[in-house]
């Protein structure tokens, strides 16, 4: 409070003080207690008015004692059960959260991490893979400019994600772990890594790389085989050492058959080896008998060619050739898409060729393509004519039903540039991709697909595409998103397939350890994405020829079911649409690998280093006495008392206005009670 508030708050006292004396003293004819208790009262209600008035301001601290969090990382993957630590895991989580001194010190957070993290304290140990990146990435933002040590407890084998140790380096908490597995070392021969294309072409041999290891110190000598059923169809014999502890096998094999054909890769195991799990690795390939040729024209040199040529080709049946407008026209019959990248007039005879072959084609416009050429070309397409340029970036249609599409955050991508002028088509479209100028979403294409007759063609108004490429790297670190976009375009624009009202997707075969999910897409009789339907799915195992029917579930703009529980087999399904007799069937493959089985010991090293790179402390499971002492007792997780400190007006004092009705009123009824009013 300032010196002139309270020499105000003086003054008002003597004011106060003043007023009440002359009403009730100095004019009084009669003098006694009663009168000054009268003064009293007046001077009360005066001088809290006139307080109420000067409205001095009053600094209010207060104290609270903020905690530090622990934060409690359990692994809930399969391999805790494989190295029988489960119950001791669980013991170790009970104790930690039931410990007194631990509570009073800190505020406990449990999260469990397999495939991902989540906050829970249910542990069932059933994760088929292992992220521990996941933890550091994840709580780093949520415990950022806090004191949050924290407890890893696992056995610090990874089976994805990036590499923990170097993703905890930007987490800034010190970090704990309890190291699960038995720390002994054994003798074992594994498959470390086996390496294959997911498809191979009829007749054709296909590669295979092996990377075996062996962890020993004696000299080995084991065999290594591939079997398809009951038949060695690839063998060699491997020998090993304490020094020469590894060996890469490449080989080919032949691709007789069509369709999905499974292998067993083993490494003989040793008579003494504990895990013979990893000696073993099942893979499969799918042989095809046709692989989809794609010719992309262009009279330029520009980024964007190259761009769609890794992404077509990232799936092995695909193959993309570059050619010019003036070639001969009859070699286009060798394709079953042809790109058309910026067209000029000298692209004339390669649309009259595709008109007369009836060829699906994918036309992509840019700054340098003839808009008075294609507008001729085309007669179901118009363009205002400009010299201008614009920036287009892409809105997601989320309407769009004639295959999925994934959102690949679009809003993040950079703007593809073209001529600018609105375009319009005379024929039905369907729109992939809206075009946004600035910040308005407008209804203009910038990515749309037609059927004319019994073609199929697409249009891209936008030159730069392989900057989306990049963009979606960034943002997802892999091409594969983009990648896979491009080629849903490029399947649907490849085939003439009748459009059919239910259309499902799925793989050939799924990876145990992988999640397994079937989609599909249902429409009404319009071909307008319907999700009113009710889906369902019948699950036949070929090889013990039990049934079961499954719900599909709807997920944004198509059904969905998760597979992901079912064992390793060959598998027929049916998908059907209650009440409407579609119907779609298929079949895959589900290959037995569980990539947590394959370890025997629990990374010591890697989760000390980790310890020791955020200054904390590994523990063992056996031996996790000393750790809440520790914790509790470490200065720098010590509870700190925090004031805040608030102005608090006079007028914001709600007795003060109590008091003033309180001394008003009692001077009231005092006068009246003695007749004075």
């Amino acid at each position: 409070m300032s010196s002139q508030t309270l020499l105000y708050i003086i003054l008002a006292g003597i004011i106060a003080l003043l007023l009440a004396l002359f009403q009730y003293w100095f004019s009084a004819k009669q003098k006694g207690k009663q009168w000054l208790l009268y003064t009293f009262l007046r001077f009360i209600s005066i001088f809290s008015l006139m307080l109420l008035l000067i409205n001095p301001k009053f600094e209010q601290v207060s104290y609270t004692n903020e905690k530090p969090n622990l934060v409690v990382a359990v692994d809930n993957s399969q391999s805790i059960t494989y190295l029988k630590q489960d119950a001791n895991t669980l013991n170790l989580f009970s104790n930690l959260l039931n410990n007194e001194a631990l509570n009073d010190h800190f505020n406990l957070d449990t999260y469990t991490f397999g495939n991902d993290i989540s906050a829970t304290d249910s542990i069932a140990f059933s994760a088929k893979q292992t992220n521990v990146s996941a933890v550091f990435k994840e709580l780093s933002q949520v415990y950022k400019n806090t004191t949050s040590p924290t407890i890893v407890i696992s056995d610090g084998n990874q089976t994805y994600g990036s590499d923990y140790e170097f993703v905890s380096d930007t987490y800034e908490q010190p970090v704990y772990p309890i190291i699960l597995g038995d720390t002994i070392t054994y003798a074992d021969l594994r498959i470390q890594q086996l390496n294959v294309n997911r498809y191979a072409y009829l007749k054709n041999r296909f590669p295979i790389e092996v990377i075996l290891t062996y962890n020993g110190n004696e000299n080995i000598i084991s065999r290594f085989v591939v079997k398809s059923g009951n038949s060695n169809i690839y063998s060699k014999q491997v020998s090993f050492s304490k020094e020469k502890n590894s060996e890469t096998l490449n080989f080919d094999l032949p691709a007789n058959r069509v369709g999905v054909q499974s292998y067993v890769a083993q490494i003989i195991p040793l008579d003494t080896e504990k895990n013979k799990v990893n000696n073993n690795k099942a893979f499969a390939v799918e042989v095809i008998d046709q692989k989809t040729n794609v010719a992309i024209i262009s009279d330029i040199l520009h980024p964007d060619l190259g761009a769609l040529k890794k992404s077509i080709e990232s799936n092995e049946q695909r193959s993309v050739t570059f050619l010019k407008p003036n070639i001969n026209t009859n070699r286009l019959d060798d394709y079953q898409l042809i790109i058309l990248y910026q067209p000029s007039r000298k692209f004339k005879p390669v649309y009259d060729a595709i008109e007369t072959q009836n060829k699906n084609h994918f036309t992509i416009t840019g700054t340098q393509t003839d808009w008075n050429f294609l507008g001729s070309n085309f007669g179901f397409l118009d363009k205002d004519q400009t010299n201008q340029t614009e920036d287009y970036q892409a809105v997601l249609n989320t309407g769009y039903n004639t295959f999925i599409i994934d959102d690949l955050k679009f809003n993040s991508f950079p703007p593809l540039k073209s001529s600018f002028g609105d375009i319009e088509f005379t024929v039905p479209i369907e729109t992939i991709l809206y075009k946004k100028i600035g910040n308005v979403d407008t209804e203009q294409s910038l990515l749309s697909t037609l059927e004319n007759g019994h073609r199929r063609l697409a249009f891209l108004f936008g030159e730069n595409i392989w900057k989306w490429r990049a963009q979606s790297y960034l943002n997802n670190r892999s091409f594969n998103e983009f990648d896979n976009f491009i080629g849903k375009l490029v399947q649907y624009l490849a085939s003439n397939k009748r459009r059919n009202r239910l259309s499902v997707t799925y793989d050939s075969f799924y990876d145990g350890s992988s999640p397994i999910k079937i989609s599909a897409q249902y429409f009404d009789k319009n071909y307008e994405f319907d999700n009113r339907g009710s889906l369902n799915v019948v699950i036949r195992d070929k090889v013990s020829n039990v049934s079961k029917t499954l719900p599909f579930i709807l997920n944004n703009s198509n059904y969905e079911v998760d597979l992901s529980s079912l064992p390793a087999s060959d598998y027929a399904f049916t998908v059907s649409v209650a009440n409407e007799g579609l119907r779609q069937s298929g079949s895959f493959t589900i290959l037995d690998f569980n990539v947590e089985q394959q370890f025997l010991n629990a990374n010591v090293t890697k989760l000390q280093r980790l310890a020791a790179n955020s200054n904390g402390k590994a523990y063992f499971i056996a031996n996790t006495d000393s750790l809440v002492s520790q914790l509790v007792n470490d200065k720098r997780f010590a509870t700190i008392q925090k004031s805040t400190k608030k102005v608090v007006p006079l007028i914001d004092w709600k007795y003060l206005l109590a008091l003033i009705a309180m001394s008003l009123a009692i001077e009231w009824f005092m006068r009246k009670y003695n007749g004075l009013i």
